[in-house]
Order: structure tokens, then sequence, then C-alpha cells
């Protein structure tokens, strides 16, 4: 693909009940779309609270299968605007397994692929791994009617290994949705630096990858957790295109223009110059 695509993330808080958190976002799909937007990346569990600031087996009825109710309602929206919707979701794959996944639903209202995350995080507030099972999918790119996307969800973004696997495949954008903010203890001291961090690792990979990425966050007090939104869309040159606030729910839309790709990797040659011979180390966990 080499032309423009109209790509919109949307940052949004808890609204209380799965129902009205739909509700909320399919508002501002419907806003997006009337910007002209094509794509339309969620942020991470979208349908609900953060569940896993504890461990808690109530938060397992948040759950449920793709394709559900959840997948049929949004595919509809995506039908009748012919828009392309990321839509991540706790996923319910059987009975007593569970995914923190994303449903990546075609312009015509089918779904085109599903990512499972694949790095599970567990530290204070972050308790994924008594919820979630680590994905078995890989990271494939998934082809939708406007580009080739390239999903990961909130700790996998901190990886360079997956966003180089991504754009080796073929991704024409990366997408991170994501559900990351401060522990209300720790942000007067570490809050600003750990902000930088994130937006930093963002435009890395889009640097190093020479790729268009996108990252939309939640926003709201939820418990112990700030989450501090910031939602951003970043060139392959790095450069941050639009980004949102800390706490304003909004769809942030951008022109990525896919054949810009080639002409950065040309210039910025990393691809060219990967010494595939010489990387065996990757697949070891430690070197000694």
């Amino acid at each position: 693909m080499s032309g423009n695509v109209r790509l919109s993330i949307v940052q949004m808080r808890d609204a209380g009940s799965s129902h009205a958190c739909i509700d909320s976002a399919i508002r501002l799909i419907e806003e997006a779309a009337a910007e002209g937007a094509q794509i339309v990346c969620l942020q991470e569990l979208f349908h609900g609270p953060y569940p896993c600031q504890s461990e808690d087996h109530r938060m397992f009825d948040l759950a449920e299968s793709i394709p559900g109710p959840i997948t049929e309602r949004i595919g509809k929206i995506a039908k009748q605007h012919e828009i392309v919707v990321v839509a991540p979701i706790f996923e319910q794959r059987a009975a007593g397994l569970y995914h923190n996944s994303a449903a990546v639903i075609d312009a015509d209202g089918s779904i085109a692929g599903v990512y499972r995350k694949m790095h599970i995080p567990d530290d204070p507030l972050f308790y994924e791994k008594f919820y979630f099972t680590p994905g078995d999918l890989g990271f494939t790119p998934i082809s939708t009617r406007y580009a080739k996307l390239g999903i990961g969800i909130c700790w996998d973004q901190w990886f360079p290994e997956s966003a180089r696997l991504l754009a080796l495949a073929g991704a024409e954008i990366l997408l991170y949705p994501t559900a990351i903010g401060w522990i209300d203890e720790e942000k007067q001291e570490f809050g600003p630096g750990q902000l930088d961090a994130w937006i930093t690792t963002l435009r890395s990979h889009a640097i190093a990858n020479g790729i268009w990425l996108a990252a939309p966050n939640r926003i709201g007090i939820e418990g112990r957790l700030e989450f501090w939104g910031s939602s951003l869309i970043v060139s392959p040159r790095g450069e941050i295109v639009v980004q949102g606030d800390h706490n304003t729910e909004t769809p942030l839309t951008a022109d990525c223009a896919i054949g810009e790709t080639d002409l950065v990797r040309t210039h910025w040659p990393f691809m060219r110059d990967r010494r595939i011979d010489a990387y065996e180390g990757l697949l070891k966990r430690w070197i000694d």
C-alpha cells in the first residue's frame, strides 16, 4: 500500500459498566468516522475497568468470546461506516482459558484476525499473570481493507523484538492499545520519567523500523492507578504527529502516508544493514 491512511486512536475512561464503556467507545468511533477515519484503534481492555489491580475471580465475569456480543456490536458500526476497528477485549477462549486480546474488525464488519498479548506482566497493581494466558498466535500482521496492521498490547510495546518481527513480516502500521499509568504514591518522584520512557520507547520503535506507530492509552483514576492518557501517533521518523492530554476522552486522528516507509528506510537503511548472520544470541535467555 502506498497512499494515505487516516488513522484514529481513542482514549477514554472507565464508564462504570461494560455496557456504558461500549456505548462510549461507539460514540467516539463515530466521531472518528465523521473525521474521515479509515482505521480506529481502541485502548487495551476498553469494555470495562482495568481488572488486574488485584487477584479477584469476579473480574473474569468481564470476559467474553471472540466472536461474541462485543465484536458483533462493533462489527455493525465498522460495516456501517466502512472502517476498520481494533477492539481489545478480555477474551474467554475456553472454560478456564483467558487472554488479553485484540479483535481486528474489517470494514465489512467481519473479523480480519485476532492478536493475543504475548508478554504478560506481573507487577504491583498489574497482576496480569493471574488472569491471562500468554498469546500463541505470534507476531503476525493482520491484513485489512486499508492497511496491514501489526498489533501489540501494552507490555508488548517495551520489547524491540516484537516491533521488529512485525515490521519484518510486512506490517504497515504498528498499533499498541495500552493501559498504563502512575501508581499514586510513585507519581511525584517517578512520574515524569516513567511517562518520558514510554514515549521514548514508542518513538524508538517507529524510528528503528521506519514505520507508522500509534498507541491509544486509557485515562482516569481507577483505584490506586492514574492512567496518563497521552495517546500518540508517531511517524516513521519518530515525529509525534498528534498526542492527547492526560484527561480528555477523544479520538486523535492523523493521516499516515504509508509510502513514507520506503523513503525513510532508504535514507535510514537499518533494514539493509542488519547483520542477520550474527544475531543468534537473541534466541538465548542470557549470554554467559
